[in-house]
């Protein structure tokens, strides 16, 4: 048996497990019980109740949170020519393509997310046991993969609060909504 501490003790006080709590409720009881000295981060855990072995009942997709995250998120572009210019005009905090390959393979992965051109996948691809076993591999699915002339939409998107979400193999989705710091209208 696990022995609590006394400030998560008196936090399980405040929730009653019998009840459901509407939203707004949720949200006040998130910040009632938060008892650690970091900002904590709000996540959402979404129970489905569908067959997540049945492709036709997949859940995936994105969502742009309005308030953000709460983070700040270090954004990676493979891009050659013009897209290096654009992403760079875009505030990419690292931008390159065979460079930053190189440096990725040596063990660097000093960014959250990773954006690449369709040029770029045939070398990125190289990169996928690193890049796959951390999520960071860019995707067509979830939005990373994008043309030359969408990198400044894509970089924006990834720095307010770009999240994705699908289920997990017990059909449940886990996303991060915000921090506890947030206002209570700003995490509802």
């Amino acid at each position: 048996m696990t022995i609590r501490g006394k400030k998560y003790r008196e936090s399980v006080k405040l929730i009653d497990k019998n009840k459901l709590y509407p939203p707004g409720e949720a949200v006040a009881l998130v910040q009632k019980t938060a008892y650690t000295g970091f900002d904590e981060t709000v996540e959402l855990h979404l129970r489905m109740g569908v067959d997540s072995r049945s492709a036709d009942q997949q859940v995936r997709g994105v969502a742009l949170l309005p308030n953000g995250l709460g983070k700040q998120v270090r954004v990676l572009v493979f891009a050659q020519g013009e897209g290096v210019r654009l992403a760079s005009e875009a505030k990419a905090d690292h931008v390159g393509n065979d460079d930053i390959i190189k440096k990725i393979e040596e063990g660097w992965l000093e960014f959250d997310i990773t954006i690449a051109t369709p040029d770029m996948m045939g070398k990125v691809g190289k990169l996928g046991k690193i890049l796959g076993r951390k999520g960071l591999m860019p995707n067509p699915k979830s939005g990373t993969v994008v043309a030359v002339n969408d990198l400044p939409r894509a970089i924006a998107d990834s720095r307010k609060g770009r999240v994705e979400f699908r289920l997990d193999r017990t059909s449940i989705i886990h996303v991060p909504i915000g921090k506890k710091s947030f206002e209570e209208s700003k995490l509802l």
